[in-house]
């Protein structure tokens, strides 16, 4: 595999990584459910983002294609800025002390097809692919539908993955160690930082 397309499949798993085990609506879903219902009934839910996020990569990639090069690269600037906006979030709520919340939704059930639906009404993947993984996608592309397809491949396989190993987890230990909880977090944090520097100066070079 080239060196290029090994990079951005890097780059996608440690993205994945970080938005694994950033406290969201669906990562309460699916932990609230582990809980409740125990890992083999909860575990197809990992899948949802493989069917939901399908139709958004789709129609962001679409927009992005006919932008001209100056506006993705903006993109490129934004991105790198609102991941560093995620990850001076975390290290905030380390700070002070916040903890994940695992409450499950009000009108939450036992079903892959509520997974799905609370995935498609979350604005996270929306947000993400336009600002921070369309561009990335695209500029892979651009050197090789291999290393643009290694960034989405890197991505989803260390989501799904990560949030089976959540569900797991959760299942069989009752509640995360609240010391495991803030050193994940930690290394998302470090993780997304590095990428928002890296990304920021990627759009300055370029509009520069």
């Amino acid at each position: 595999m080239q060196t290029a397309t090994m990079i951005y499949l890097f780059q996608g798993a440690a993205l994945a990584l970080s938005a694994t085990i950033m406290p969201g609506p669906f990562q309460a879903f699916l932990l609230s459910k582990a809980l409740q219902n125990g890992w083999k009934r909860t575990l197809p839910a990992a899948l949802a983002p493989l069917v939901t996020d399908g139709p958004i990569i789709a129609l962001v990639l679409l927009i992005l294609a006919r932008m001209p090069q100056g506006l993705v690269d903006l993109l490129h600037l934004a991105g790198g800025l609102f991941i560093l906006y995620i990850a001076k979030s975390i290290f905030m709520s380390l700070k002070s002390g916040d903890d994940l919340s695992i409450h499950s939704p009000d009108a939450a059930r036992k079903s892959f097809f509520q997974a799905v639906m609370i995935n498609v009404l979350n604005p996270n993947p929306y947000i993400f692919w336009a600002i921070v993984g369309g561009p990335i996608v695209l500029s892979g592309w651009r050197e090789s539908p291999l290393t643009g397809i290694g960034f989405v491949v890197g991505f989803y396989g260390t989501f799904v993955i990560g949030l089976a190993a959540l569900i797991l987890l959760f299942a069989s230990a009752g509640k995360i160690n609240p010391k495991a909880n803030r050193l994940l977090r930690g290394i998302a944090a470090v993780a997304l930082l590095g990428f928002g520097l890296y990304q920021t100066l990627i759009g300055i070079r370029a509009i520069l």
